[in-house]
């Protein structure tokens, strides 16, 4: 087995565009409903060892049944809403009720039910759209905070520069907004793969906020080279209800 970390990473990205990619091109609602279930219950495992609450076993059940609902409810992202009332609920009545339970719940839970949305809603392209904003959002400013990068954007994650950061946005957006025109006009294109963008690096900040608090680099290590879903799809959880809600609320 490779140990050299930049052999592993180009191997588990290579292995991780061929399955997206075929995902992508068979573009069947059962095949992508299981794929994001995967990523969505490893996530959940990942998250709840963030939040420290690794003994809360009892919780997957309840993940579980509410990803098998949402292949057959018609707005998926509306169960959230459901849950959090459920929660609120059982906490009136209980009073002593552990409120951390609801705090997988909220994040990621919810991102993958709006991202289960997007696609119900708006089809593959939308997903394609989502996933070219918020990769070269995460690539660009990569490779620009190298190569200009000066000014630190946050301290929730020092390596960030602004220089990164803008130019990362600004590629993503330009690329993102000409493929949406098949979809969209060019000025909700424009705007939407901004915010879009602009949502990812939010996204990005928060798992690393969480990551900071738990005291780990990496969100799991089940994914080599790259550390764990978490990691993988931080961007998606904050860029996919903005998707969803600025196409639902713009066309």
């Amino acid at each position: 087995m490779c140990e050299n970390p930049m052999i592993q990473r180009l191997i588990t990205g290579s292995l991780l565009i061929l399955i997206v990619a075929l995902v992508a091109w068979v573009d069947n609602f059962w095949l992508t409903w299981a794929f994001f279930g995967a990523i969505y219950l490893l996530a959940f495992y990942e998250a709840l060892k963030l939040y420290g609450m690794e003994e809360h076993n009892h919780l997957y059940f309840w993940a579980a049944a509410l990803w098998v609902v949402a292949a057959f409810y018609p707005n998926p992202d509306d169960l959230f809403f459901v849950v959090a009332i459920i929660f609120a609920s059982f906490l009136a009545y209980h009073q002593e009720y552990d409120t951390r339970n609801f705090l997988p719940f909220l994040y990621p839970v919810a991102s993958f039910l709006f991202l289960l949305s997007l696609y119900h809603d708006f089809g593959m392209e939308a997903l394609i759209w989502l996933v070219i904003v918020v990769a070269l959002t995460d690539i660009a400013a990569f490779f620009v905070g190298k190569g200009v990068g000066k000014h630190p954007f946050c301290p929730t994650s020092p390596k960030k520069t602004w220089e990164g950061v803008v130019g990362g946005v600004i590629v993503a957006t330009a690329v993102g907004s000409y493929y949406a025109l098949t979809l969209v006009d060019l000025p909700f294109a424009i705007t939407i793969s901004l915010l879009v963008s602009l949502a990812s690096i939010f996204g990005d900040l928060f798992e690393s906020y969480l990551k900071r608090r738990a005291g780990v680099k990496d969100s799991g290590n089940i994914l080599p080279g790259h550390g764990g879903v978490l990691d993988r799809v931080d961007g998606y959880l904050f860029a996919a209800p903005a998707m969803v809600i600025l196409l639902r609320g713009l066309l």
